[in-house]
């Protein structure tokens, strides 16, 4: 029943061999990867706005030049990543690009660094999206923090189901945001200049209480980190390479310049807009609902203009969804992270990955209540600290491998890891009160954590280990052949041995299966059992849709048909045991599932299977 409900919700398992039908074309890659970085035109405009009206509605008009810097700045993030993507067609961005040319240290900051950035892009995105759909309806307001919930929710849901459902159901909201943000600028433009009037007066919501601050460097740079929001999303593409159709490097290329391109006449148009108007930013209206009601009036189209925004918004949370878990599967893969975030699931994603952005991502959302402004002061620091340590890498990277015109594409890098470097400077400057001393604590804390985990997973390696253990043969330990003994194995250790030890005291029948999930680690212990599976012979079991349990169950179904008298089926379970209680965190627990499954479901031919456990006590 589970099953039949796992189908209709998430959809039928997809094997292994269909991934390359789940690549993305250009389009669909720019509704999933760009979709962030679009979005962000949404607040980023009114966070400068925010931040200069303190100083009195005249220095609104200092808002433009701002922005103006910012897509320069733009430009070159964007050029500086394009070589990336080329260098780099393997996909990583910065923690891939900072851990080879820079060193172990800076690339698990720049993981953290984007991890942290992730979680925060998810949260931003959707609460400045709940805050669209509350400027429209204000009757929404006090929801806010519960329909945040509800649209994390729904996006894990759609990741869930696979990358190609999830860029088509994101298409269509993505392309229609930039259909009408573009309206709304050529619309603006038109009555601004006087070939048309305005659709409703300007009449702006709210006015700074009090006496102004002056109008100093410090705080055009608070309103210059705070537009840097704009940047937010433009390493993704970089990160996820690997998800286009071939051409992998051109297609992620020319999509993250179509995307560069899309979103600086965007945030400028935006910028523009909001000075020709003359708009304040408004306790409970964003920007680009005031925006709306001056160009298009309140009708239909500026509830159409609300709903997209709203939407694009929600799903530019997508891009973390498309990010995350991907760098999490990559620094799983290197023993950083707990290992089970490297593993596909039945739609071919990473649902660890998935769910653990989700929970996270709503715990913040709770924790401040849904407010956008809140959360800006911390989202930009980690992004710029990965953006410095990916450009300078790449410095490192065209030095040492050269080519063809690698002097200029060295020059880039360096120019964007100068910009961004000094961005971030000012970033820590301005903001470091407003919140970002949180994230500051948090990448060394992070930082911690990977080394911790890769820690326990190479001492893990060296107890496990073969070396200098003799190969022991077992004939003559069995006294009865009576029982069919299968013992699973994952790999060659010295929890394994102990395990084909204990079968071969059971029965002289016995079999070794172990289920092709990773055809990586298949072929190894393939390689090596003839020399460490002392005669027991070794089973395969195809898996495609890289499941150790439905295989294994089936194939105990077989054995059982084959030979239905033949009396209790034994199922050996080899099973190291932490030394530490927290340690079980950082490993599937696959045979505590298999022996649950075994214990609760007995053999349609009848035939009773006993489990047994045989363990391994690692030192602490």
């Amino acid at each position: 029943m589970f099953e039949s409900l796992s189908r209709v919700v998430f959809g039928n398992p997809l094997p292994s061999a269909a991934e390359a039908e789940q690549r993305l074309s250009k389009t669909k890659a720019l509704a999933i990867f760009a979709s962030d970085a679009l979005s962000s035109v949404a607040y980023a405009t009114e966070e400068i706005l925010i931040v200069l009206v303190a100083a009195g509605t005249a220095a609104l008009g200092y808002s433009l030049p701002v922005a103006l810097a910012i897509a320069a700045l733009l430009v070159i993030v964007a050029v500086s990543y394009y070589q990336t993507v080329h260098g780099y067609p393997s996909g990583g961005g910065a923690y891939t690009v900072a851990y080879e040319n820079l060193g172990v240290w800076p690339g698990l900051t720049a993981a953290a660094a984007l991890m942290i950035a992730y979680v925060l892009t998810v949260a931003v995105s959707v609460s400045a999206g709940i805050a669209a759909a509350s400027s429209a309806f204000p009757a929404l307001y006090p929801y806010r923090v519960y329909l945040c919930v509800a649209a994390i929710a729904f996006i894990a849901w759609a990741n869930l189901r696979g990358v190609r459902e999830s860029g088509t159901l994101f298409a269509v909201p993505t392309y229609a945001f930039i259909a009408l943000l573009f309206a709304l600028i050529a619309v603006g433009l038109l009555r601004v200049v006087g070939v048309l009037p305005m659709a409703a007066a300007v009449e702006p919501a709210w006015r700074p209480a009090g006496s102004a601050q002056p109008l100093t460097l410090f705080l055009l740079l608070r309103a210059f980190t705070s537009g840097c929001a704009a940047l937010t999303g433009v390493e993704a593409i970089s990160n996820g390479v690997t998800a286009f159709k071939k051409p992998e490097a051109d297609n992620a290329g020319k999509t993250l310049i179509s995307m560069a391109a899309l979103l600086a006449v965007m945030f400028v148009g935006i910028t523009f807009l909001a000075d020709a108007l003359q708009v304040v930013p408004a306790a409970e209206e964003t920007v680009v609902s005031q925006l709306g009601r001056h160009v298009f009036g309140q009708g239909p189209l500026y509830l159409t203009l609300q709903a997209a925004t709203m939407l694009i918004l929600i799903l530019a949370a997508n891009t973390s969804f498309a990010g995350f878990p991907r760098l999490s599967a990559i620094l799983a893969q290197e023993r950083y992270f707990p290992r089970q975030f490297a593993n596909l699931g039945d739609r071919l994603v990473f649902d660890s990955g998935i769910l653990a952005l989700a929970a996270v991502a709503c715990g913040l959302i709770v924790v401040f209540r849904g407010e956008t402004h809140r959360l800006i002061p911390l989202y930009a620091f980690g992004v710029f600290l990965a953006f410095t340590l990916s450009q300078a890498g790449m410095v490192r990277y065209w030095r040492r491998e050269r080519g063809q015109g690698w002097q200029w594409k060295a020059v880039a890098n360096g120019i964007g890891a100068v910009a961004t470097g000094v961005v971030l400077a000012v970033i820590v400057a301005t903001k470091f009160l407003l919140g970002a001393w949180i994230v500051l604590l948090l990448i060394p804390a992070f930082v911690l954590m990977f080394h911790t985990i890769r820690r326990h997973y190479l001492t893990l390696a060296e107890q496990l280990s073969l070396e200098g253990l003799a190969c022991e043969r077992w004939e003559g330990l069995a006294t009865s052949g009576w029982h069919k003994v299968i013992v699973p194995v994952s790999g060659i250790h010295r929890g394994t041995l102990g395990a084909l030890r204990f079968a071969r005291s059971l029965s002289t029948d016995v079999t070794a299966v172990i289920a092709d999930v990773e055809p990586e680690v298949t072929a190894r212990v393939r390689e090596r059992w003839p020399t460490w599976g002392c005669d027991i012979p070794l089973v395969e079991l195809p898996s495609p849709y890289r499941s150790t349990l439905g295989p294994l169950l089936a194939y105990l179904e077989q054995v059982d048909a084959r030979d239905p008298e033949r009396g209790l089926a034994v199922v050996v379970l080899p099973e190291f045991v932490p030394a530490r209680g927290w340690h079980q965190l950082l490993h599937n627990r696959t045979a505590m599932l298999i022996r649950t499954a075994i214990v609760y479901q007995r053999g349609r031919s009848g035939v009773d299977r006993v489990v047994i456990n045989v363990p391994y006590h690692l030192q602490r």
